[in-house]
């Protein structure tokens, strides 16, 4: 996922005008459905590391492939809706240590694949002919480290956890019976999927792929100082609050 604050924001903003009292809508179950399906929405829209790592993938490999990037990611996010919706989200983000050591890790896993970007070599992105489905494969990666890279991208994360807690917390009280929460749950896991999917399709297609492909090498340098600054100022923001 990206960055959550528009979503949260956007439920505050709710909270705040009266549209949501006691954390129940009086819309009832359908405003529920639509505010947190907004607010959520909201949140993709937001670029943020996991939006970076889908672009990068999707200019490295084929459709195909980078859809291993958005499963993964999609995996991570219903990891946390799952921790929130047993209750377990609420004790990992009391938790300082455990949301300190997710920042670190996920920090400096983030500066990990910005390292692999910059040391990558011009030649390597020469077999992204999208004319040649034949062409080599060297700078191509397989579903199942896309899978890998996007699930550690989004469990590392800690601000996925934090917002999947504040929407299953200031929206979703005991008053919602759990068979809505699951639905809402399952429907959030399929957006991030899909968002994420399209996003891949779309810089797959020939136009579109030809004009990237061009500048394929540069796109992933950008990307990987984006995900490094990210990682570092994640790190950063980590330890000097300590």
């Amino acid at each position: 996922m990206s960055t959550p604050e528009a979503g949260v924001i956007f439920l505050s903003g709710l909270v705040n005008s009266g549209e949501i009292k006691g954390g129940y809508m009086d819309l009832g179950l359908l405003g529920i459905f639509v505010t947190v399906a907004l607010a959520h929405f909201l949140a993709l829209l937001s670029p943020g590391p996991d939006f970076v790592l889908v672009v990068k993938s999707a200019i490295k490999n084929n459709g195909k492939n980078a859809v291993g990037i958005a499963l993964g990611i999609a995996s991570a996010n219903a990891v946390y809706i799952g921790l929130c919706l047993v209750g377990m989200g609420a004790i990992l983000a009391a938790s300082v240590p455990v949301m300190i050591a997710l920042k670190v890790i996920g920090g400096l896993f983030l500066m990990y694949l910005a390292v692999q970007a910059f040391r990558a070599r011009k030649s390597a992105y020469d077999s992204l002919e999208v004319d040649d489905p034949y062409a080599s494969m060297s700078n191509k990666t397989a579903f199942y480290k896309e899978f890998f890279v996007g699930f550690m991208s989004g469990i590392l994360n800690p601000k996925n956890l934090l917002f999947y807690l504040s929407l299953f917390t200031v929206v979703l009280t005991n008053e919602v019976g759990f068979v809505f929460k699951l639905t809402l749950a399952v429907w959030m896991t399929a957006v991030v999927f899909f968002w994420d999917v399209a996003i891949i399709f779309f810089l797959s297609k020939r136009k579109v792929r030809s004009q990237f492909t061009k500048v394929a090498y540069y796109v992933d340098k950008v990307t990987g100082a984006i995900l490094g600054v990210i990682g570092f100022n994640i790190v950063k923001s980590a330890l000097v609050r300590q």
